[in-house]
């Protein structure tokens, strides 16, 4: 029979506890808090003590102090959750979004925290709350395109933790970065057609989670649409009325939607097709201009292109004509506005501003 405390335990695997922080200080003739000190680095130590501290725990197998234990002393859990829609992975293949985590994370980096990505489906708006509600966060920051509304703001805010946005979810509860969508796609609308254009059609990113490529309809404009690509889109036909060609990429932001809706918008006889493209982004503006040139149009001989957002392309062969929204400027102010209020403040959001950037990707109609 098992003597107490081994019940179920084979022989000679007896479970040891693990090695505390106490162990370590009493191995080293020192105190508690000395021992504490030489860990996290914060206090004037004598090098021979934090030498024979460190001797100690390495001889016991002391890996250091319970980060959770540290956490809730300390009342923060080290850890910034940022939304990412749809995969994670899509995150990593946009350039503009990499740039304005670029920005946040510079910023985090002085407290410093920790960014833990989270992909939110675009179709399955509840599949995150579970993952979330078993998290220690400080602070979530719901970056870049997505609904208007969000299942995940009520338990937050039920939690008490902090919220921000770049303009969605569209909630009073979370601070947002926003620039003036509409206005942009408006002034971008405006030097196309200072430029001669009046055949122009229109390329949006999806309007809504369940958008497919093709042509915007009616259904697309309805319920909890995506706000950026919806304002984009107003903002464009304040210029050019609601008649003018409009289609989405249904993938939200890439290359290849640029191409699939650049090959459907251009593949025409020469009088049926626009003279410009005005894309809701610089990557589908891209793909617009690869879809050109394959169709042997030259850019902007025959094809004048803009985009949203201000990248750099290096790959491209041209310097696209813009809306620069300065994305890692824009990461940077969320980084900051998180800082601040992980510091006991309530910052106010902020609208960002956004300027035109003519490149080689224009010119007036032949």
């Amino acid at each position: 029979m098992a003597s107490p405390g081994q019940a179920g335990t084979p022989r000679g695997q007896r479970r040891q506890q693990r090695p505390t922080l106490r162990d370590v200080a009493t191995g080293a003739g020192v105190s508690v808090s000395t021992a504490s000190l030489v860990f996290s680095g914060k206090g004037p130590v004598a090098a021979a003590t934090a030498e024979r501290v460190r001797a100690v725990a390495s001889e016991i197998g002391f890996a250091g102090p319970n980060p959770l234990a540290s956490s809730l002393r300390q009342g923060r859990a080290g850890v910034v959750g940022v939304v990412v829609e749809g995969r994670v992975r899509i995150a990593f293949r946009d350039p503009f979004a990499i740039s304005v985590l670029d920005g946040l994370a510079e910023e985090l980096d002085a407290i410093p925290t920790g960014l833990l990505l989270l992909g939110q489906p675009a179709n399955d708006e509840e599949n995150l709350l579970p993952l979330i509600a078993g998290l220690a966060l400080d602070a979530v920051v719901f970056s870049l395109c997505g609904p208007e509304s969000s299942p995940l703001v009520d338990h937050l805010s039920a939690r008490g933790i902090p919220m921000f946005g770049t303009g969605v979810p569209d909630d009073k509860r979370v601070t947002q970065v926003r620039i003036d969508e509409r206005a942009a796609g408006a002034e971008i609308a405006r030097h196309v057609k200072r430029l001669g254009h009046r055949r122009v059609a229109h390329v949006a990113m999806s309007l809504t989670a369940r958008s497919v490529a093709g042509p915007v309809t009616p259904e697309d404009l309805r319920g909890d649409t995506y706000l950026s690509s919806r304002d984009r889109l107003d903002g464009f036909r304040d210029v050019f009325g609601a008649r003018a060609e409009v289609v989405q990429t249904g993938d939200g932001s890439s290359v290849e939607g640029g191409i699939v809706a650049g090959r459907a918008l251009l593949d025409r006889p020469a009088g049926d097709r626009p003279t410009a493209v005005v894309a809701q982004s610089d990557v589908i503006a891209a793909g617009v201009v690869i879809a050109a040139e394959e169709l042997g149009l030259r850019v902007p001989d025959d094809l004048s292109v803009t985009g949203f957002d201000g990248l750099d392309l290096p790959w491209l062969p041209h310097r696209l004509t813009t809306m620069d929204q300065h994305g890692q400027d824009k990461g940077r102010i969320l980084g900051t506005l998180v800082r601040r209020t992980l510091g006991g403040q309530r910052p106010r959001g902020v609208i960002q501003p956004v300027h035109l950037r003519e490149g080689t990707t224009t010119a007036p109609p032949r």
